[in-house]
């Protein structure tokens, strides 16, 4: 199987590297990454057949905890099973319904702001919530 993301990609922030914020993963959240890269992320951007730009993926709790981001105490970016993204040519909301479509498994799909869509996958947890946030 190819994959088109990284590790990397998913741990990566502009916040984190700005405030000197550590954002390494421990291996549970390292295998939740790969999870949702080869269970959900891979497979929708190959249902889509465009690049997916991860915006945001692992947050370490203090960068989750840090004022430019102030994601939720109980967000799944904390544990590796979430990644924000956007599609260039695509709105969340275009997104959204790609996913719903797509039969690719995930636990929340989330247009967040109309700016980015929100994924996340687990294991034995895929309940294929739709939310949409202003």
């Amino acid at each position: 199987m190819q994959l088109n993301f990284t590790m990397s990609e998913l741990l990566h922030s502009d916040i984190a590297e700005k405030y000197n914020i550590s954002n390494t993963p421990d291996k549970q959240a390292l295998d939740n990454m790969l999870l949702l890269i080869v269970n959900c992320l891979q497979p929708l951007r190959e249902y889509i057949n465009k690049p997916m730009i991860i915006t945001s993926g692992y947050r370490s709790a203090r960068l989750n905890g840090h004022p430019l981001i102030n994601g939720a105490a109980n967000s799944e970016h904390l544990t590796g099973c979430a990644a924000d993204f956007t599609v260039k040519g695509l709105t969340p909301k275009q997104v959204i319904e790609l996913v719903k479509k797509s039969g690719v498994p995930f636990r929340q799909c989330i247009n967040e702001h109309n700016i980015w869509t929100h994924i996340s996958y687990k294991k034995d947890d895929n309940k294929k919530q739709i939310l949409y946030i202003q």
